[in-house]
């Protein structure tokens, strides 16, 4: 490479002309993630089963480029919709970062105690939500030839956590999810991988009394790092993966937790 090209390439902001969408981005992580997307480059697309508008605002007010949509993951026409109008607004849609799910409410409990409702409810949001916003934007990609899904999944998955067995179960199945994608769309130019956080403090975590004194500092303990973990912590990842730099990786799982998990 040139010296010319490369300082084309180190002016240019990493996300430069992508298209991003995620999905649970009206508060908390998922906010966080689509700041970080727009901050380098990208325009996002927010959506949320809350109005994204906060999001949408603090973006543009960075000069960045975002639009937002109400849109329920665990409908799938409401799914096909939202793309649809992304692709015709924006012509294109390069990242997926499938972050919707129920987790900073559920309470704490033994599987046994875990009723079919809330079991069907947990899976339904965080495993065939991210099916369905797959399933949607994968003919796009290929159409492209190119397209990132980064999948969001959890450290608790390698450790076995106790206590939210349904999270854990939905979350696992997102890495086996990750891991078939990626042998199904490889060819069509699509990379599919997994960031999987450990236990991060964002906004809801930290109104979750479930998540106070000794779990946290328990897990803290348990890292290499040892301090909390705070949404800021998991942007260089997704960056990574959603940028050309990660071109030729994979269905694999990224672990962001401060070494709880040696993955």
């Amino acid at each position: 490479m040139s010296n010319t090209s490369l300082a084309r390439v180190l002016d240019a902001p990493r996300l430069a002309g992508r298209v991003a969408i995620v999905t649970g981005a009206a508060r908390g992580i998922g906010a966080t993630y689509a700041s970080a997307l727009a901050a380098v480059g990208a325009t996002v697309v927010a959506c949320d089963i809350l109005p994204p508008d906060g999001t949408v605002a603090v973006i543009r007010e960075a000069n960045g480029k975002a639009s937002g949509a109400v849109c329920d993951v665990s409908n799938t026409a409401a799914v096909a919709s939202f793309v649809k109008d992304t692709v015709a607004a924006h012509g294109r849609i390069d990242i997926l970062v499938n972050n919707a799910a129920i987790f900073a409410n559920l309470a704490l409990k033994p599987f046994t105690e875990i009723d079919d409702a809330e079991w069907d409810r947990v899976m339904m949001v965080n495993v065939r939500g991210s099916f369905a916003c797959a399933k949607a934007v994968a003919p796009v990609m290929q159409q492209q030839g190119y397209g990132k899904i980064i999948n969001i999944a959890s450290g608790t998955v390698f450790k076995g956590a106790p206590l939210m067995l349904h999270y854990v179960a939905s979350k696992g199945a997102v890495v086996a999810m990750t891991r078939s994608l990626a042998r199904e769309l490889g060819d069509g130019g699509v990379r599919v991988n997994c960031l999987a956080p450990g236990l991060t403090m964002s906004e809801a975590v930290v109104a979750n009394n479930a998540w106070a004194g000794p779990i946290v500092a328990n897990n803290i303990a348990s890292r290499c790092l040892k301090r909390e973990a705070a949404p800021d912590d998991l942007t260089g990842a997704l960056i990574f993966l959603a940028s050309s730099e990660s071109d030729f990786m994979t269905g694999q799982a990224i672990v962001v937790d401060g070494g709880s998990v040696t993955h």
